[in-house]
């Protein structure tokens, strides 16, 4: 079932995200899965702010999301599953949930940045209708996002933004 996060679930996410990336090490990105993850303090705005989703699977945090509102479009900050949930849709049921928030707002689109070559990211999203986002396309929030993106040294890897 997925819920809005309750300040109780924060201190669970950090765990959560931190096995979510675990995959990442098989492919050589060790330096993504050691990714420090989001803490209680930087969750905290988004729970308070009803941009925090949790699939509570009888009573396990077994994936989250977090979204903002970046250059007038909903955006997916984070969304992690953990392994042992994975391949049970809950990642399409949170980017279902985070786009009927955005839609909620007037929002017209729902945008997120990823791994170009990871299959469980680019090609994912693109399985649920996201297309690539140009750069010619990005507003200033997203090009700062890319460029913090990239001062993390996450540019080692292709990425990209996409929208739907």
């Amino acid at each position: 079932m997925i819920r809005l996060a309750r300040a109780s679930d924060l201190p669970l996410l950090g765990e959560l995200e931190r096995a979510a990336g675990e995959p990442f090490r098989g492919l050589g990105m060790a330096a993504v899965a050691d990714d420090e993850p989001f803490s209680v303090a930087e969750l905290l705005p988004y729970q308070a702010g009803g941009r925090c989703w949790v699939v509570d699977a009888s009573g396990v945090v077994a994936a989250y999301l977090v979204a903002d509102v970046v250059d007038g479009n909903g955006h997916v900050e984070q969304v992690s599953v953990l392994p042992s949930f994975a391949r049970r849709g809950l990642g399409r049921e949170l980017i279902e949930t985070a786009g009927a928030w955005a839609g909620s707002l007037g929002l017209p689109a729902l945008t997120l940045t990823t791994f170009r070559d990871v299959p469980w990211n680019a090609p994912y999203y693109a399985r649920l209708g996201f297309r690539e986002l140009p750069s010619a396309s990005w507003g200033p929030s997203l090009r700062a996002i890319r460029e913090h993106e990239a001062a993390l040294g996450l540019d080692r890897w292709p990425r990209l933004a996409m929208i739907r």
